[in-house]
């Protein structure tokens, strides 16, 4: 064992980092106001996809390295949660792009039969897809399996934790705000509405068109996972029957099935949008200790989420040397 570590946050984020770290040799226990069955993460589509996160220059570097790991992980869906699976996205030109995204792999434009009715242009790409209660679920077996803990156990501040660790890894998401005063982040509320597959296989994504609410359509085992919403400032977690009825109706448009399909529920997440970014720094704690931060993901935690807790592992001294 290489030291005690304490992460903050059972989300996607959290859980990553806290496998690294106990396949690494850590002692390791996560700290989650929730279990990670009732994460932000645990809410996401999710599909692998940059959307609201800075900054893009290390962005595009975090995101490709997480798309060659779900890549891998892919190869085993069942367990893992990840499939590689097509779909467009709607009103979008390839060279409209950042360039790393045109270079993930099987990115294109679209043919006019591959695009929703009423569109003329978009792009086509097959990209991972990932079942989030599966994955998270993965995530926490591996951890669990290397030594590290789940624990239940809600953190009231940083000096907390400190005490119980010489490292403390924040991946609090939203929480973040209250825990360190960081003023820069802003919830930006999204809210899900879950059906009975009527048969649809690939997924659909339409941007904000000017209305402030993304219209998607993701098939997950079992379901179709539609959205959605994107309410800047809104940190309110209670479904609306109203955004429901309107999001059911907004993708009916393109699959007209939807309409008749029998609703298994609905989720509402948080995303952790931050206006500098994703806040990725090492911060040594007065009178001894360290705290890593790695939060600010927006609405890109699957995106980027291998890739950010390898970055914030590598701040770890001890760690950074062994890796």
């Amino acid at each position: 064992m290489n030291g005690d570590v304490v992460v903050l946050g059972g989300g996607v984020s959290g859980l990553t980092t806290a496998m690294l770290l106990a396949e690494r040799g850590h002692r390791v226990r996560v700290w989650t106001r929730e279990a990670p069955s009732a994460t932000t993460s645990a809410v996401a589509g999710a599909l692998w996809w940059p959307y609201r996160i800075e900054p893009k220059q290390l962005v595009a570097q975090w995101a490709m390295a997480t798309l060659e790991r779900c890549r891998q992980w892919s190869r085993r869906p069942e367990e893992t949660g990840v499939r590689l699976r097509p779909g467009v996205v709607a009103d979008t030109r390839l060279d409209e792009l950042e360039s790393w995204t045109r270079e993930a792999g099987a990115v294109r434009h679209a043919r006019v039969d591959e695009l929703p009715s009423g569109h003329t242009q978009g792009v086509w790409a097959r990209l991972p897809l990932v079942d989030m209660p599966t994955h998270l679920g993965w995530l926490r077996g591996r951890l669990e399996r290397a030594g590290g803990a789940v624990e239940l156990r809600a953190v009231r501040s940083l000096e907390e934790a400190v005490a119980a660790a010489p490292v403390v890894v924040n991946c609090t998401g939203i929480g973040a705000r209250e825990l360190t005063g960081d003023r820069e982040l802003t919830p930006v509320r999204g809210q899900v509405v879950l059906v009975e597959n009527p048969g649809i296989e690939e997924w659909l994504v339409l941007p904000d068109d000017g209305s402030g609410q993304p219209t998607y359509v993701f098939p997950q085992p079992g379901r179709l996972v539609l959205g959605g919403t994107a309410d800047d400032g809104n940190a309110g977690t209670e479904p609306d029957p109203a955004t429901t009825a309107e999001i059911v109706a907004r993708c009916a448009r393109y699959y007209p099935a939807i309409a008749d399909a029998r609703i298994l529920g609905t989720r509402v997440g948080l995303r952790p949008a931050r206006t500098a970014g994703v806040r990725i720094e090492a911060v040594p704690w007065p009178g001894g200790g360290l705290v890593v931060h790695n939060y600010g993901h927006g609405g890109a935690g699957i995106t980027v989420g291998w890739g950010c807790a390898l970055a914030a592992v590598g701040l770890i001294p001890e760690v950074s040397a062994r890796a």
